[in-house]
């Protein structure tokens, strides 16, 4: 029998990575993750990947998808359209200590990045993750399992209970500053029914589906930089989140790093369907 029980609320994939968002009410499992979950990134004329930890206003690039392609939005820009069929030219790209080969998307996209950017110096391109590459997520985390994600920060999938998220509001609240929404956070799966920040102790969460069981292993707590701080919504920069998550989540575990969410890995169940208001059951690490 399972050590606990719960709900999934909400399920989030973000498909070119440190843009926005796309809530969704269903998604389907892969082995890197959520399906589309960080599959493009967005590089500099040297490969090197770009994050809202340089560039802030990253976060109004909005991707949307259609049956047959990604478009991106932004502010004061025309919609475009990466049809899925594209085929771009391999090209070697970097996220992290990762060095890896990727599909370069073409000029036109990479010409509507550098208007919107606008970086002196800099020239922007989109790129996608190639079915003939592979990332590992670091397996001191992983127990040694060779588990796969694409250009996520690390690991398939990040899952957050509500409830942290709730106490953290109160505690903003009581200082006097705005409660934030989840998507600071760019979590996969939301769920509700446990504690604040159960899934800091969780080994197991299990899903029944009418395809089989997923299995996601709970590996690594997510450890937090300075994109909390930045809104969604106005781009702004504010320290509030990390002061006050400093105040109680510096984990010593992590060496004292402010954590927030735990990383998860495929186990088991790809291509299966997750959906809201599914149940899972889950085990403590012992």
């Amino acid at each position: 029998m399972a050590d606990c029980s719960g709900v999934i609320t909400q399920l989030f994939i973000y498909p070119v990575k440190s843009c926005a968002g796309i809530e969704l009410n269903q998604s389907t499992l892969t082995p890197a993750g959520l399906k589309m979950d960080r599959e493009w990134m967005i590089v500099d004329q040297d490969g090197m990947f770009l994050t809202q930890r340089q560039i802030p206003y990253m976060v109004w690039i909005t991707p949307s998808l259609s049956p047959d392609a990604l478009i991106l939005n932004a502010p004061d820009q025309p919609a475009i359209s990466i049809p899925f069929n594209t085929t771009g030219t391999l090209r070697p790209v970097t996220v992290w200590r990762d060095t890896l080969m990727a599909q370069d998307m073409g000029d036109e996209v990479s010409q509507w990045l550098n208007r919107y950017l606008g970086v002196p110096g800099k020239k922007f391109s989109l790129v996608r993750f190639s079915d003939q590459s592979k990332r590992i997520s670091a397996t001191q985390w992983t127990q040694g399992i060779e588990a796969s994600n694409m250009f996520s920060d690390g690991f398939a999938i990040l899952v957050v209970t509500q409830r942290a998220l709730d106490e953290l509001n109160a505690k903003l609240v009581s200082k006097g500053v705005d409660p934030v929404g989840m998507l600071r956070f760019r979590p996969n799966i939301v769920i509700e029914g446990l504690d604040a920040h159960t899934e800091d102790d969780l080994k197991t969460i299990t899903i029944p589906t009418a395809s089989g069981e997923i299995r996601l292993d709970m590996v690594k707590p997510c450890t937090r930089c300075s994109v909390p701080d930045i809104d969604p919504f106005t781009a702004q920069l504010s320290a509030d989140v990390s002061q006050a998550l400093q105040s109680y989540r510096a984990l010593p575990r992590m060496d004292g790093a402010i954590c927030f969410g735990m990383n998860a890995i495929v186990q088991a169940g790809s291509g299966a369907e997750l959906h809201n208001g599914q149940v899972f059951e889950a085990d403590f690490a012992i």
